[in-house]
């Protein structure tokens, strides 16, 4: 019983490489709560003990919390996957525990520093009807660097060349940089390997390492489909950003390609562990639905839900519109 949390607590606990927030667990400071939960858990299943300071934030006995942590212990160890974000954490929670009190609940929750019910947003599990009229082609990712995310609807992604769509189309002269490359490394020529790579990275490609293996993948820059977030300078700019980062960080995507725009970008859906990005954005106020480009009704529906609870950036009376306010500063407003 014990091996089981013992592997999600190192799991919640290995550092991520990227990350420059990192807090006393060795995680980032947004998972860190998720850890303490799996350690407490673990520790639970050793010593039948609940944490000492739980007591001054919920109101039943330690008899009744000891009851808590065994069940959260048992679904814990019965989800699959097991939950890695807050607001997976939080569900756990809150599901395992519904039938007690609201106060008790709560309190669980913030002595972790996990979302409190009110702060989740319902996520359908289906994609909107229309998803699929014009889709152009479909890219898997691989693990996306939270510096790779622009703003609240943009990010650069890249894809792996041993892709059954992109081993075809890989440039001969980026083949022949990326083995060149490999045998300077192989020689400590690591100028020369700079070298190569740099003309790998001018022609739309790089190298990454993952998992102590060198991937050949090829640049993808996303504008998400049918949103559009507040820019950066804006009010709530910065909050999307860091919520886009929050569900992509680290994870894998799956991009569904319609368009794209005048920039380059490759403007579609983005899927992550099964959450429907776009709709995980407009329900938490974080951004418009753009209408100019996407009559989709579904999201639609979801910026209106978003407005009716004054969330995001809907907190404001009459919140500036991005498109706007990108005209008004190519007019000098």
């Amino acid at each position: 019983m014990g091996n089981a949390l013992r592997f999600l607590c190192s799991q919640c606990s290995e550092p991520s490489p990227d990350s420059d927030a990192v807090a006393h667990h060795g995680v980032t400071v947004d998972t860190v709560g998720v850890s303490a939960l799996v350690h407490d858990l673990y520790n639970f299943e050793i010593t039948n003990q609940v944490p000492q300071e739980l007591g001054k934030h919920v109101v039943s006995s330690r008899k009744a919390q000891a009851n808590w942590y065994r069940k959260l212990s048992e679904a814990w160890r019965e989800t699959k996957p097991p939950p890695k974000s807050p607001e997976e954490a939080s569900r756990l929670v809150i599901l395992t525990l519904k039938r007690h009190q609201k106060a008790d609940v709560e309190g669980l929750l913030t002595f972790y520093g996990l979302p409190l019910p009110h702060s989740l947003v319902e996520l359908t599990t289906e994609a909107p009807s229309s998803q699929q009229q014009g889709l152009k082609f479909e890219l898997h990712t691989l693990p996306v660097d939270a510096k790779a995310v622009a703003d609240g609807d943009t990010v650069t992604v890249y894809v792996s060349t041993m892709d059954s769509r992109e081993s075809s189309s890989v440039p001969k002269a980026v083949h022949v940089a990326a083995v060149q490359r490999s045998k300077a490394r192989a020689q400590r020529n690591y100028d020369r390997a700079d070298e190569l790579h740099k003309q790998i990275i001018d022609a739309g490609y790089r190298v990454l390492n993952i998992d102590n293996e060198e991937i050949l993948a090829r640049k993808y820059r996303i504008r998400l489909r049918g949103i559009d977030a507040p820019e950066s300078k804006m009010p709530y700019g910065q909050e999307a950003k860091e919520e886009l980062t929050k569900i992509v960080q680290n994870k894998c995507l799956r991009v569904l390609v319609f368009d794209e725009d005048r920039y380059g970008r490759s403007v579609g859906d983005i899927y992550c562990n099964g959450i429907f990005v776009q709709e995980s954005m407009l329900k938490k106020g974080l951004a418009w639905h753009y209408k100019a480009y996407d009559r989709r009704a579904e999201l639609d529906k979801w910026e209106k839900e978003a407005r009716a609870k004054r969330v995001g950036l809907w907190a404001a009376s009459n919140p500036e519109m991005p498109w706007d306010w990108r005209k008004d500063r190519r007019e000098g407003r």
